[in-house]
């Protein structure tokens, strides 16, 4: 069955005025949306979401020489990526000695999760 398109001519419009109107509007504003962005961005790695994922299931505090072991990285890369997680307010730490205890910061990652359900 063949569908006869009529095709309009192309006209240029003025400086300035849009080719069309939105269809919807953002309902987050600005500010929630780059906080979110920030925590989906730090946990846009698969390390990463491991790394919350043991927190979370961790009653209390984890050393990240017990983090360590976990993966196919070395001390350095754990802690880079757990600095990721801290930077954008997913993980939070307690410093004891030379040694750094890490846990899930309460609610971190609620507005995201309200936002995508």
């Amino acid at each position: 069955m063949a569908i006869d398109l009529q095709l309009a001519p192309k006209q240029k419009r003025p400086a300035g005025q849009a080719c069309c109107e939105p269809v919807v509007y953002p309902d987050t504003e600005r500010a929630a949306a780059e906080r979110m962005a920030l925590v989906a961005k730090a946990l846009g790695d698969p390390i990463r979401l491991q790394l919350v994922d043991v927190l979370r299931k961790h009653a209390g505090k984890v050393c990240v020489c017990e983090l360590t072991p976990l993966f196919d990285v070395g001390q350095p890369t754990v802690s880079h990526h757990l600095k990721v997680l801290r930077d954008a307010g997913v993980v939070d730490s307690e410093r004891r000695g030379l040694w750094a205890y890490y846990y899930v910061v309460p609610d971190a990652l609620e507005e995201l999760s309200t936002w995508l359900s």
